[in-house]
């Protein structure tokens, strides 16, 4: 096996250089955090080969055997779930939700928290379109950060729940990409998704910066269309 490509000594000195003047406790609240931001994409690589193998015929013992685990509890942990059809840089969107809400010391994960995710994965191509309609990727934080309630008093541990409104969001996302005939669902879809959740925090934040949900879908099929024929071309 080969050695990833990330060591101890690079996350400590990442750290230590975000936070020069912070005392060794905030370091250690700061690092629980990126060590959960770690665990959760190690799941979704989990995800990401058992839906593989599950395509290829693999049945759950099998699955079972190659993660350690019986048959029930990989079937429990790693079966599909609403993000079956997203992509890589999408999920990874969801990770940084998780952290963004983390960081605020939220107990939930709202709309607010997906959009700060996809602003950061600057390799989507939902962050493409937000930049481009704003022209600044600090305005579009300042909105959201405006918008975000009080920080809660503690960080929590393992899994954070789905306000109703982002599961809202997550199907809506489903269903814009069903609607443009694709068979993936990335960050362009999560970002309709959240503009079609009317009544959540993350839709009111970009009808503000003056999106609205018609002209984002336009603006969203038209650029994939450009990118496939780019492909098309190569």
């Amino acid at each position: 096996m080969s050695p990833l490509d990330i060591s101890l000594a690079d996350l400590i000195a990442r750290l230590d250089e975000e936070l020069p003047g912070a005392s060794e406790l905030a370091r250690i609240s700061e690092a629980r955090l990126r060590a959960q931001t770690l665990s959760d994409l190690g799941d979704q690589l989990i995800d990401h080969y058992v839906s593989k193998a599950k395509q290829t015929g693999a049945s759950w013992t099998e699955i079972g055997d190659a993660i350690g685990v019986s048959k029930q509890a990989a079937q429990q942990r790693h079966a599909p779930g609403p993000f079956e059809r997203y992509t890589n840089l999408n999920r990874h969107s969801i990770v940084l939700a998780q952290e963004a809400a983390r960081t605020h010391k939220h107990d939930f994960i709202g709309t607010e928290h997906i959009l700060l995710g996809l602003l950061g994965e600057p390799r989507g191509l939902a962050y493409e379109v937000l930049i481009a309609k704003t022209e600044s990727e600090q305005r579009i934080r300042d909105a959201i950060e405006e918008a975000m309630p009080p920080a809660g008093e503690k960080a929590l541990r393992g899994h954070i729940a789905f306000r109703p409104e982002s599961k809202e969001a997550i199907e809506q996302a489903r269903r814009a990409s069903a609607d443009l005939g694709h068979d993936w669902v990335g960050t362009e879809h999560a970002l309709l998704g959240l503009i079609r959740a009317e009544e959540s925090p993350a839709a009111q934040i970009l009808r503000n910066l003056g999106f609205t949900s018609d002209e984002l879908r336009e603006t969203i099929k038209t650029e994939i269309t450009k990118r496939s024929a780019a492909r098309d071309k190569q």
